[in-house]
């Protein structure tokens, strides 16, 4: 028997965003409804950042690969929660070392962040020795539960050290009912096309 970790921000209009900022929070009303027609329907607007969510390397990188050159291939395997939670600030070189990351590995970072539903802006992120440690050892993705992997760093050295060698990141999951471990993840972005990310859908599998 398996068993199934919807590991996915909700979406609503009271949900955490980065640095609390309204613009980026989603608004969601009902265009109609049985008052006026004789279905209901709503209407979404929100930041393609927002929640849990696949970065492109538009996002960082002028000229850079946008969210449909993305396969679901590289979104869809393998992956091990690791956790972090005790860490205080950042996850580095050292912490990964710890947990004896693979070549070619999928890993999630599990925190603190995953702990409080309520933006903190001292969340916990992805030092830049720990991007290149990941860009060393060839990882084919990185998963936060942070809303950012990377927090006030000089020229976004974190983001662009594993967006510009096909690193896939995620941003904003939520670990915290989910043990240490392997798992079968499957990260399903919106089919947009043109643009630096997608919100999607993520669920780990575990026995």
């Amino acid at each position: 028997m398996y068993r199934l970790y919807d590991i996915s921000m909700t979406i609503h209009e009271g949900m955490q965003v980065y640095k609390n900022k309204e613009e980026k929070k989603p608004k969601i009303w009902a265009r109609q409804d049985f008052t006026n027609a004789k279905t209901h329907e709503s209407q979404l607007s929100m930041d393609v950042h927002a929640g849990t969510h696949v970065d492109a390397a538009l996002h960082m990188i002028e000229g850079g690969a946008t969210i449909d050159s993305i396969p679901l291939e590289r979104l869809v395997g393998p992956a091990r929660v690791l956790d972090l939670t005790d860490v205080a600030e950042a996850v580095t070189r050292a912490d990964l070392e710890k947990w004896a990351v693979q070549p070619g590995e999928w890993i999630l970072l599990k925190t603190r962040n995953s702990l409080s539903e309520e933006f903190d802006p001292n969340f916990v992120y992805l030092a830049a020795d720990g991007a290149l440690y990941a860009k060393e050892l060839k990882l084919r993705g990185i998963g936060t539960d942070g809303l950012g992997i990377e927090r006030a760093q000089p020229d976004y050295m974190t983001h662009k050290t594993l967006l510009e060698n096909e690193i896939t990141i995620v941003e904003g999951l939520r670990l915290k009912d989910v043990p240490a471990g392997s798992y079968f993840m499957v990260i399903a972005p919106l089919k947009l096309t043109g643009i630096d990310a997608a919100p999607a859908r993520a669920f780990l599998i575990g026995s």
